[in-house]
């Protein structure tokens, strides 16, 4: 059996396991760290340009975010931007798009206008924008459903214009980016695709990592950021039982032309854990203007590998009482329950795009469902987190750490943005238990 020994292993090729293992590379003294990732490449999943919005949620329009929220992800939304700059990723893997936050009818309006009131300090490049300048900047955002003059409802938006600031990542060519980059730190790094984690055991302070083709590698630390199936690798060892999973699927509708000039985000319901409608320019479709996502319950940890992920997602989902009141409780609430149902018809030909459509018209009112087709294999999973305990969904990121030196996390959005700052707190974690040393100098002077 092929035995391979490292102070740190890390699980998971997609943007969170590249940005440790390139943080662990770049700014820790520990020498020996191996990055596992399960297919043939990095970021084939959840992190891949057709499974996310390619937004980087610095919380300037994400309406979801209290002031308090925004303020944490603009430090690590700042990373990114910093992590780009400095390799020279400018229109390579990282752009500058107009982006809005729409606020549609009297109410919406209101709060948009009490939003940007707050929030302007802590992004002051953002701009307040009437409907006659929206007109200006997207004008089929204004234009009335019959393509004849203005819309009549009342709309306003906060956002920036193109070339103020960085606005869209390609989170998949960024992961292939840090993985090449902590290979060229001088350090004994190591880079296995094809290796699918299937089992961790831990004996006398050593960790044990076996994959489905029988090799096994050893380790001292280990960083699991494998989407959904860091919890079913936590359970397998005995781990995080008091948490469940609840994968939420987004699908995506691209448009045959660009509709969009940038980015528009609408106003989000604060009773949906799950993220609203936008419009984007689809950097994998010559720019053509992608809606979505759709959120959808699956029961399946990973899209478009087949039911392998079906009986995993049953072992992770940990049935008991507890799930089930958890779930009786947000189905109770007809908002959240008419919502989750209503998507699945997103998924049904021929009539998925004519309800589609009249979502997205709050978005374009002149949208027609000729003009959009639903786009075949597009679209992650959300690996959303239950709380056993406390008898709730976690909205946020979720970390397993109950015994030292291993860290499982559940990431999702907007895991890509908080990612190098996620890194940072993992790296630091693993120097204390490995008494290694993290270079906080270098590491405030490149990406803080």
């Amino acid at each position: 059996m092929d035995q391979k020994h490292f102070d740190t292993i890390v699980i998971g090729g997609g943007i969170s396991g590249a940005a440790v293992f390139y943080e662990l590379a770049r700014y820790t003294d520990i020498k020996n760290i191996a990055l596992l990732e399960k297919y043939s490449g990095a970021a084939t999943l959840n992190s891949h340009g057709t499974s996310n919005s390619q937004t980087i949620h610095c919380g300037d329009i994400e309406t979801n975010y209290t002031l308090e929220k925004a303020k944490k992800v603009k430090k690590t939304a700042d990373m990114i931007v910093k992590y780009g700059i400095l390799q020279n990723a400018q229109n390579k893997f990282m752009f500058s798009h107009q982006k809005l936050a729409l606020g549609v009818g009297e109410a919406e309006c209101a709060y948009m206008t009490n939003r940007y009131e707050e929030f302007k300090e802590l992004y002051p490049y953002i701009k307040f924008y009437t409907k006659n300048e929206i007109k200006k900047i997207e004008p089929n955002v204004v234009l009335n459903e019959y393509s004849s003059g203005d819309r009549s409802d009342e709309v306003v938006a906060m956002g920036v214009e193109e070339g103020a600031i960085y606005t869209t990542v390609d989170f998949g060519l960024m992961s292939q980016s840090l993985i090449e980059q902590a290979c060229k730190q001088n350090k004994n790094t190591h880079v296995a695709f094809n290796q699918e984690v299937t089992l961790i055991e831990k004996k006398d302070d050593v960790f044990y990592v076996k994959t489905a083709d029988f090799k096994e590698y050893i380790a001292k630390s280990i960083i699991v950021d494998a989407g959904a199936h860091s919890l079913f690798l936590a359970h397998k060892m005995g781990l995080g039982l008091d948490k469940s999973c609840f994968p939420v699927a987004g699908s995506f509708y691209l448009a045959k032309r660009k509709i969009l000039n940038g980015k528009v985000y609408m106003v989000q319901n604060p009773k949906l854990p799950f993220a609203a409608l936008h419009g984007d320019p689809d950097l994998l479709a010559n720019m053509n203007t992608r809606f979505g996502p759709t959120a959808l319950v699956i029961p399946m940890l990973e899209r478009y590998h087949g039911f392998k992920s079906l009986p995993e997602f049953f072992k992770t989902l940990n049935l008991d009482m507890n799930v089930v009141k958890i779930c009786l409780n947000l189905f109770k609430d007809s908002t959240i329950r008419n919502y989750i149902l209503y998507n699945y018809l997103f998924e049904i030909p021929y009539i998925n795009k004519k309800l589609f459509v009249k979502d997205a018209k709050k978005i374009v009112p002149s949208l027609k469902a000729d003009d959009i087709y639903y786009a075949k294999k597009f679209g992650g999973v959300r690996p959303q987190v239950l709380d056993k305990k406390a008898g709730e969904l976690i909205l946020g990121e979720a970390s397993i750490t109950e015994i030292p030196g291993i860290i499982f996390n559940m990431t999702p959005s907007p895991g890509a943005t908080s990612c190098l700052g996620n890194a940072q707190r993992d790296a630091k974690l693993i120097c204390q238990y490995l008494g290694a040393n993290f270079n906080e100098d270098l590491f405030a002077n490149e990406l803080l």
